[in-house]
């Protein structure tokens, strides 16, 4: 017996693009076990160019509300709207209580969720939150979708996650890279792209000089050197840009799509831990991930293609936005020698 349309599931996503990446994996291992319901996604506005490439997701409903804010009436339209639609079911992977208002509102029979601030009565279906059997990121949110509900990861009962996969073609990727004027600018044919960005904080971002010095180096060797990130991170490419002349700064000039299919098309990624690090990574491109205050153990890159560079210091991970010793040994430790290392090392198998 089939699944009826007013059986789908609705899932409030994340407010990060890479925690939006991971929620994939839900998404996968929902269609796994109900291949015809359908699953919607409550995405912020960056997401509905990250969950068309989600073959999983039926439908994107955008919340524009920004961090931080509560946005009530907002919240309260998109409830109202989504009442009509006659979800069975809704998972809240943020665990606000303002992430779950809008099943709430929207009625939703079972709301699930874990027990997270002030949400009992706005959830009716609280998951306690194992933090050894679910310690990555991407455990937690598979296991709101799993019935089982608190036996996952326990026993005999181990999921397999399938790690994201973001659909970009060669047609695709091919007309990004004319239209950023990348394709006619090839030298070795290799495109090496560095994304230097971490909107969390500057603890997560290895220094901008090391930046520099792995791109002139590639940029010696015929390379297309790009830098790609955010609006948010154009002061900071523009100082490496300056101290690597040569190098295309992209940074606030892509929309999400266009980097989705840049970072395809990339013959290898130089990445901190950030939300394009888990794109690059669900795309399949060679990935080296550079990792400070963060966990490579908790958001690791969900990809065999990606490579992690960890230092592991007694005082790591930390998870701060800023090094709360001021020296940031974690990354500053990691060497543009060792980095350049791990790229030929990537170029290698490639050729």
């Amino acid at each position: 017996m089939t699944n009826q349309p007013e059986d789908a599931v609705l899932v409030v996503g994340p407010g990060w693009v890479g925690d939006m990446v991971m929620a994939q994996s839900l998404f996968k291992a929902l269609r796994e076990q109900a291949p015809d319901r359908p699953v919607d996604v409550v995405a912020p506005p960056w997401g509905q160019a990250l969950l068309e490439r989600m073959p999983e997701v039926r439908h994107t409903f955008t919340l524009p509300v920004p961090h931080g804010e509560f946005g009530l009436s907002r919240r309260w339209s998109l409830g109202q709207a989504l009442k009509r639609l006659g979800h069975s079911q809704a998972i809240v992977l943020p665990r606000s209580a303002k992430a779950a208002l809008v099943p709430w509102l929207a009625r939703i029979p079972k709301r699930t969720g874990y027990l997270g601030e002030h949400r009992y009565g706005l959830l009716n279906d609280i998951r306690p939150l194992d933090r050894q059997s679910t310690y990555r990121t991407v455990d937690r949110f598979v296991a709101l979708g799993d019935p089982n509900g608190s036996e996952f990861g326990t026993g005999t009962n181990q999921p397999t996650i399938q790690p994201p996969a973001l659909t970009t073609s060669r047609d695709q990727q091919q007309a990004t890279l004319e239209t950023l004027g990348i394709a006619d600018k090839f030298g070795t044919g290799t495109i090496l792209t560095l994304c230097p960005g971490a909107e969390y904080g500057p603890a997560k971002r290895w220094p901008a000089a090391s930046f520099a010095a792995l791109a002139n180096r590639y940029l010696e060797r015929g390379c297309q050197v790009v830098l790609l990130g955010s609006d948010k991170d154009s002061e900071l490419t523009r100082d490496i840009a300056a101290a690597a002349p040569g190098v295309l700064d992209l940074a606030g000039q892509t929309t999400l799509s266009q980097a989705i299919d840049l970072l395809a098309a990339s013959s290898v990624v130089v990445t901190n831990d950030s939300g394009l690090m888990h794109i690059a990574a669900a795309t399949s491109a060679p990935v080296i991930a550079l990792y400070g205050s963060s966990d490579p153990q908790y958001t690791p890159p969900l990809s065999d293609r990606a490579e992690i560079i960890y230092r592991g210091l007694e005082c790591s991970p930390c998870f701060q936005r800023h090094c709360p010793l001021g020296h940031l040994n974690c990354l500053r430790g990691i060497t543009p020698d060792h980095v350049t290392h791990m790229i030929d090392q990537q170029l290698g198998q490639i050729a």
